[in-house]
Parts: structure tokens; sequence; C-alpha cells
């Protein structure tokens, strides 16, 4: 019999969560402060998300890349929830110094 699968915290679904490139910009949906909220409980992960904008043409490919990084890393038995959400709306200054920098804005 296997040990079950240990739960991740918020900050190892994050840095999983980093993998997620916006293919328009080239940056991690993290670092674009595009994740507003990540709950783990012992029956799901529930992550509140936003894109750039509500047209954003990659928002089904980020949507898969998601699926794709969590159910390959988190317990099968772990459910995952993605909640798109527009308030507050995303705006450039979500974004952290790195992606700033990326961009060439200022700190």
């Amino acid at each position: 019999m296997t040990a079950p699968a240990s739960l991740p915290d918020v900050e190892s679904v994050r840095a999983l969560l980093r993998r997620v490139i916006d293919p328009e910009v080239g940056v991690n949906i993290v670092d674009l402060g595009l994740v507003y909220r990540i709950d783990v409980t012992a029956e799901e992960v529930l992550i509140e998300m936003t894109m750039t904008s509500p047209a954003c043409p990659m928002g089904d490919m980020i949507m898969d890349d998601i699926d794709a990084v969590l159910d390959a890393a988190l317990p099968e038995n772990l459910r995952v929830v993605v909640k798109m959400v527009w308030d507050p709306p995303w705006n450039p200054g979500m974004m952290n110094a790195e992606a700033r920098e990326h961009f060439g804005w200022e700190k």
C-alpha cells in the first residue's frame, strides 16, 4: 500500500504556477500579477486569477497550461479549481519588479 501524497502548500503551488508563461509577453502568470489567491485544503486547490483583459486571446492556452502543470505535479485525488475573476481588474502595477524590468519599466 502506498502512502498518501502530502498536500502542497501555497508557496509550492505558486512555484508551479510560475512555470505557466503568458505567451504574448513571455512572463509567468505569477510575476505578471495574474494570480490573486491560492487556497489549499485536503480536498482541493483553489486558484483565483485574472487575465490582462477579458478579451485576452491566450486565455484558453494559459488555462490549459495551468491544468497540465498542476495535474502533473499534484496528487491525483486533489481537485484543482481555477476561478477567473475580473475584480479587481488587472493593471501593470500588479506585476512584480522582475516583470516590470522585463518590459523596461522602472521598479
